[in-house]
């Protein structure tokens, strides 16, 4: 039977000191309005090999294409080709990006197309979530294959394969103020950066202000001074608080993660043939117990003899985890055991089941 060292996974972040640690503060945060826009387009992929589709929305695209080209068929024409396919083109429209601009795009399958591999796609325009064309992609696919590959081949990519046709406005020089908005919402972490700014980059008054957990304003200058203002805040060192610790456990296998040291309250749980006893009181202990320990009891099947671990006080998870490693439990009795330490409010920690 599987044990859970065979699929235990403890995260890095376990060696790292419990006290905070400084960060670059674009490690921390981001500027408000400086984002990515999503692109979305429709297109035909042409040049198959006899993988395409036959939908028939990918027939009255091919039809209304030739049309536009000044090609026209005979009435009551049935098209047969297998060698077009309908798609949809996906794309991530950097902040600041300028017209003449090329950036990657996706091409995935619409239809019930084979394959997409050795085919091109034809100019396609790309639309924002306002309706208006901001990219047009071309250009011949990529197919991921060979070990580690999707296994997948009605999507592939086009490196490059749209031009940038329209610019999105970036508020990030209008008004008296800029915005921080941090990666994760935390008091602490906000108030550090707002008075990280201020003792390093103000004079007389004031200049930033944490607005709630997230956000922070920051009175910045205006014109070409600007960006250098805001390179010398995105440098700033600042000692973020430390995160809420976090059990992550994966139900099918067993992995275990934590982003940090999880320390355990006293408690006593029992599940089939396992107990797990976690007591700081001397008394608790049998006689010969080293005084104020935690104590760990794995009873095993068809056996007379229980096996004990003694553990210090403030026993941390991934001790706890190690000793029923060592008695031969599964991945299902750690995942029972943490879910009750939970429940009785023993474990310091949020735990997620994934």
């Amino acid at each position: 039977m599987k044990t859970i060292s065979k699929c235990l996974v403890i995260g890095l972040l376990l060696l790292i000191s419990v006290d905070a640690s400084a960060e670059r503060v674009k490690d921390l945060a981001s500027i408000l309005g400086v984002r990515e826009n999503q692109l979305l387009g429709y297109g035909l992929v042409v040049g198959l090999d006899g993988t395409g589709d036959q939908a028939p929305f990918t027939v009255n695209s091919t039809l209304s294409m030739l049309t536009e080209m000044g090609i026209t068929l005979p009435p009551n024409t049935q098209l047969q080709s297998k060698n077009i396919a309908a798609v949809t083109v996906t794309a991530s429209l950097p902040a600041f990006a300028r017209q003449g601009q090329t950036i990657d795009v996706t091409v995935s399958s619409f239809g019930n197309a084979k394959s997409l591999r050795g085919g091109t796609l034809l100019m396609s325009p790309l639309k924002g979530a306002d309706g208006q064309v901001y990219g047009m992609a071309q250009g011949n696919l990529l197919i991921a294959t060979g070990a580690g590959a999707a296994n997948t081949l009605i999507v592939g990519r086009i490196p490059s394969g749209a031009t940038v046709e329209r610019t999105v406005p970036m508020p990030l020089g209008q008004g008296e103020f800029i915005y921080l908005e941090l990666n994760a919402g935390d008091f602490t972490t906000a108030a550090r950066v707002a008075d990280g700014v201020n003792r390093e980059l103000s004079t007389d008054t004031e200049i930033a202000t944490a607005l709630d957990a997230r956000t922070i304003q920051i009175k910045a200058p205006v014109g070409n001074a600007r960006v250098a203002f805001i390179s010398r805040v995105e440098n700033l060192q600042i000692d973020a608080a430390r995160p809420v610790a976090r059990v992550i456990i994966n139900a099918r296998t067993g992995s275990v993660v934590m982003n940090q040291t999880v320390l355990l309250d006293d408690c006593a749980v029992a599940h089939g043939n396992l107990s797990v006893v976690i007591n700081s009181e001397a008394a608790a202990n049998p006689p010969g117990a080293v005084p104020n320990t935690a104590l760990v009891d794995v009873n095993k099947p068809n056996t007379d003899k229980a096996s004990l671990m003694f553990l210090k006080r403030g026993v941390a998870l991934g001790e706890v985890v190690s000793a029923l490693n060592s008695m031969g439990a599964t991945p299902q009795d750690l995942l029972a055991i943490l879910q009750a330490m939970k429940s009785a409010g023993a474990l310091r920690a949020e735990l997620e089941i994934i």
